[in-house]
């Protein structure tokens, strides 16, 4: 049987990354991570196959309309997407598949048969995030105001219960942690299970 993969969706700024790394960290061995596809340029350091799937924009478009991709979306003029194999591709090496997707890319997914669990992870406050994003010193006033916008979105999304598996506020690192780890680990358990009969 294969494991159920796990949606990770919340806003910019929310630690969504740090608490991504820190489950890595641990269950490595049991967490496979999708491979986006985008038309933006590489950044340096980025790898293609490692961060991003880069691809035209005709290559994009053509996979899209090929019904190749379970959720897609344009943000500053670049498309981005996360395509079935990627995360078949994860699946069939026996791993959880990680998808960090936002709230639109949630629900096209959730049209899909991907038999997937949804865990948000929001900040305690839009001020606390203001804050955290601000720290980041990356933003601008109009990118600041366009992620607060959407974040008020997300978490409205976010608050209805049925939406999600799992809301997580993360207030606290070690906490938010905790809460994740455990929602996780029963699927890493019976995965562990499966390794000891083998």
């Amino acid at each position: 049987m294969m494991p159920r993969p796990l949606v990770l969706c919340g806003p910019s700024g929310a630690g969504k990354s740090t608490l991504m790394k820190k489950l890595f960290d641990e269950f490595g061995s049991y967490l496979g991570f999708s491979v986006s596809h985008t038309t933006r340029s590489p950044r340096i350091g980025e790898e293609h196959g490692k961060h991003y799937y880069f691809v035209t924009v005709e290559e994009m478009e053509k996979a899209i309309d090929n019904k190749e991709f379970i959720e897609h979306a344009k943000y500053s003029g670049n498309l981005y997407g996360t395509s079935r194999k990627a995360v078949d591709d994860v699946l069939s090496n026996g791993k959880i598949c990680i998808l960090d997707i936002d709230l639109q890319g949630v629900q096209q997914v959730k049209e899909t048969d991907l038999q997937a669990y949804y865990v948000f992870i929001r900040p305690p406050s839009i001020e606390h995030l203001r804050e955290r994003l601000l720290a980041r010193g990356t933003e601008t006033e109009e990118s600041l105001k366009r992620r607060l916008d959407t974040a008020e979105k997300e978490m409205a999304y976010g608050e209805q219960e049925s939406n999600f598996d799992k809301v997580i506020v993360n207030d606290d690192l070690e906490r938010a942690y905790q809460e994740l780890k455990e929602f996780v680990q029963p699927a890493v358990q019976q995965m562990q299970e499966v390794d000891d009969t083998q």
